[in-house]
């Protein structure tokens, strides 16, 4: 009798493992297959704005090629992707060509469609509310909330080398630590700080105020906490400005901005609407 009880106790434990063995694959199934679709439906969507864009302005140009960029970078990424973590670095790849997208939409004055998720990169950075224009190592450098011709390069906000970005439009794209006759990231540090640091820029302002009238958030830029910032899944600005090497997916930077067919920046077509 005793030993019926033991073997019946063994059984049912027995069963009970493979039943939640068998619910965690699935559980486990079920979220890949949910990130997988996640980041293919913005991959896709980024895909038909391209092929329905076009323009000649240079901020337009310079917009489209970028989200091309981001085009290519998603697509390797897709492929490769074996985890939800991997899937959801893909997916944010493509929100961030989605607001270049956007941008180059802004530049052409037409509507920029719907609001899109927020970059986790660009989280805390905000975006730029007044137009700045500094000198730094005997080069003049202009940001703005508006594109231009003098402000061609359109930022989505992030970090470089851990210093806040924020969103907008730039005369030259400084973040890219590899420029060809760029100013490296020395340099790059003393345009940040120029730009965006309201005792070196704006005398006169207090923190505050030149914050507020630079920014249009009003988050702390000392804590951006949790995972986004720095040692995170979306760390140091491995969606911002160029390079997604991050770990996970091998290689270097976006593919060089020859993105398959989409020539280059003019891509062809008339966008007749106004959503994705």
């Amino acid at each position: 009798m005793e030993f019926a009880l033991w073997l019946f106790l063994i059984l049912l434990l027995g069963g009970a493992f493979m039943f939640w063995r068998r619910g965690s694959r699935s559980r486990r199934s079920n979220e890949l297959a949910d990130a997988r679709a996640e980041a293919q439906r913005w991959y896709e969507r980024l895909g038909g704005q391209l092929m329905n864009l076009h323009g000649d302005a240079p901020a337009v140009r310079q917009a489209l090629a970028d989200a091309g960029e981001r085009y290519n970078a998603a697509g390797s990424q897709l492929e490769q992707a074996s985890t939800p973590r991997q899937f959801g670095l893909a997916r944010e790849t493509a929100l961030e060509g989605l607001a270049y997208i956007r941008a180059a939409r802004t530049a052409m004055g037409i509507d920029p469609g719907p609001e899109l998720p927020p970059l986790a990169a660009a989280q805390g950075a905000g975006a730029l509310t007044k137009e700045r224009q500094v000198d730094v190592q005997g080069q003049t450098f202009r940001a703005g909330p508006q594109p231009g011709n003098a402000t061609p390069y359109y930022y989505p906000g992030g970090r470089f080398q851990g210093r806040p970005v924020p969103a907008g439009w730039y005369s030259t794209p400084w973040w890219k630590t590899a420029l060809g006759a760029g100013v490296g990231v020395v340099g790059g540090l003393l345009i940040a700080d120029a730009l965006f640091s309201p005792a070196f820029a704006d005398p006169g302002y207090g923190y505050d105020a030149g914050y507020q009238e630079g920014f249009g958030d009003g988050q702390d830029f000392g804590d951006q906490g949790g995972d986004m910032g720095g040692g995170g899944d979306y760390a140091g600005g491995d969606f911002g400005g160029g390079d997604y090497a991050g770990g996970d997916f091998g290689g270097g930077d976006y593919a060089g901005g020859d993105f398959g067919g989409f020539g280059g920046g003019d891509f062809g077509g008339d966008f007749g609407g106004g959503d994705f």
